[in-house]
């Protein structure tokens, strides 16, 4: 009976699909007369946007944008709650929400937003709020497209209409992509905290799109994927749809082409959180904080000889050029018994760690900040700067004349290929420093934070799968007391020196940006924090 059944079960099978595909049919059909009943001899709905981009058409209008349906490569706005619900909330909240992907896969657009602001917004607090400034951009740049960018400088005025909250989008859309409005959700706030919920105003966003363009002398013209839905739209003279299949054949906006360099960003999550990356990570956590545990065991108990292998057999990998160094000690030094002068740029916490295991012999190390957590666990010797220059500068030469001496002069950690200001003072303390270049590659997590616990750094960075350090040693550079084809160089010339040489190595690009640049940008402070916030 079994076996009779099964026929008759497959053609049941067979059969719901045809339904769906006719449905799916007609409603394209009756999308397309809605469309052209709506908008008439004005609407430009089957123009691909890549006719737009090399014409003069746009150059005198304002052009609104519906930013996820035609700036984004990607359709889905997941990632980006993602991001929120892990940097600003928790672990668990990024689980649960997860977890309610099936469902917000079944729902229609509008609740599934509504599901998800309501996850990872409900009970953050307003004021903390920095994801939208200080993580989503990076990951919203890398999905732009690039036709659709380049529609978008031909406009002479620009405005973006998102069905995200303003407060993850608003940062990103002016100071990146330059739009002179952006028009968003707002989210309901309660004692200071959002509350999960966004307040209803669509049927305003007509009338504020209005205002903002009502004393402009030229036409608006529309950027969109679903005319039909979105009211705002009618404000607009020309509408131009562009379809899901043309936005996954675009390419990457280069780096390059922004109107705004991207240098600073912050968050743990060194990739983009879709679903099935979120999922791996979940599974592999558990492992990853056993294998950190590890492998930060065998570089503090065991020998280099023992621990470098080991480190790289479990994933964590070190790449050295020219490892050996022989600069010509002069007797201007050997008089002060002074060691050498490691000088890096600083990529994570470990900097000095991985020196040591490119050598293969104990440094110590001079940091501006530092977790108690990270002291305690720390192979090597660390000392902690005050930054009053003269205090500082005693304490450098006191441990230059113990022995060798790394430090990392930009004051602060930077992800990015740029390189902040060096601090000058390394230049005046020693006749012999060996320039150090250093990159770095995780797969996972980051190991460096500006708003998190820096104590957990270290353990991020070991909770990779992979990651790898590069070291490259360059040639040696004198300090100012040896500057004798220039008598008038000076400690900011060496610094500066220092800094360009380095960046050509890693072809990164030298800034005059500093510590509190970067801290203020992402974590709304100067970078002077107490211990107990570490």
């Amino acid at each position: 009976m079994v076996f009779k059944a099964l026929p008759y079960t497959l053609q049941l099978i067979l059969f719901i699909p045809r339904v769906l595909l006719k449905l799916h049919k007609n409603h394209t059909k009756a999308l397309k007369r809605t469309l052209s009943n709506t908008h008439g001899s004005h609407s430009r709905s089957q123009t691909p946007i890549s006719h737009l981009q090399t014409s003069d058409h746009l150059s005198q209008k304002a052009l609104i944008f519906d930013v996820e349906g035609t700036l984004l490569r990607s359709s889905s706005v997941f990632p980006y709650f993602m991001l929120v619900a892990f940097e600003s909330g928790s672990l668990i909240r990024a689980f649960v929400l997860l977890a309610l992907y099936p469902l917000l896969v079944l729902v229609n657009d509008e609740l599934s937003i509504k599901i998800m602001v309501m996850i990872s917004f409900f009970g953050i607090k307003k004021d903390g709020f920095r994801v939208g400034s200080s993580v989503l951009p990076k990951f919203l740049l890398e999905d732009v497209g690039l036709e659709g960018f380049d529609v978008l400088t031909r406009g002479k005025k620009k405005v973006g209409v998102s069905k995200l909250p303003l407060v993850m989008v608003e940062c990103f859309l002016k100071d990146y992509l330059e739009f002179d409005h952006v028009f968003g959700r707002e989210l309901t706030v309660f004692g200071g905290y959002f509350v999960g919920l966004m307040k209803d105003n669509k049927n305003t966003m007509k009338h504020r799109i209005n205002e903002v363009l009502k004393d402009e002398d030229y036409a608006n013209v529309c950027f969109s994927n679903k005319p039909v839905k979105q009211e705002w739209i009618s404000c607009s003279k020309e509408v131009y749809v562009i379809r899901n299949e043309e936005k996954k054949a675009w390419q990457i906006l280069p780096r390059e082409r922004c109107q705004k360099d991207l240098i600073f960003h912050d968050g743990r999550l060194a990739f983009r959180p879709e679903p099935l990356n979120m999922l791996a990570m979940f599974v592999w956590f558990p492992f990853s904080i056993l294998l950190s545990i590890s492998r930060i065991a065998i570089a503090i108990t065991l020998p280099y000889g023992a621990s470098i292998p080991i480190l790289s057999f479990t994933g964590v990998h070190l790449k050295l050029t020219n490892n050996n160094p022989t600069p010509n000690m002069k007797s201007h030094d050997l008089k002060q018994h002074k060691g050498r002068l490691y000088v890096c740029n600083h990529r994570t916490l470990l900097d000095p760690l991985y020196l040591s295991f490119g050598l293969k012999k104990p440094f110590a190390a001079v940091t501006y900040s530092l977790s108690r957590m990270s002291e305690i666990l720390s192979p090597i010797k660390t000392v902690r700067l005050t930054r009053d220059r003269e205090q500082d500068a005693q304490t450098m030469d006191k441990m230059l004349k113990l022995g060798d001496l790394v430090v990392c002069p930009e004051g602060t950690t930077c992800r990015e290929p740029y390189l902040l200001r060096f601090s000058p003072l390394f230049a005046e303390l020693s006749d012999h420093i060996v320039p150090v270049a250093l990159d770095t590659y995780v797969s996972m997590f980051h190991g460096t934070t500006a708003s998190g616990l820096k104590c957990l750094d270290p353990f991020m960075f070991m909770m990779n799968p992979c990651s790898v350090y590069q070291v490259r040693f360059l040639d040696e550079v004198h300090g100012v007391s040896l500057q004798t084809s220039d008598a008038s160089s000076t400690s900011f010339d060496v610094a500066n020196y220092v800094q360009s040489e380095i960046g050509k190595t890693l072809e990164f690009k030298c800034t005059s940006l500093t510590r509190k640049d970067k801290y203020l940008a992402l974590a709304g402070n100067d970078g002077f924090v107490s211990r107990s916030n570490k």
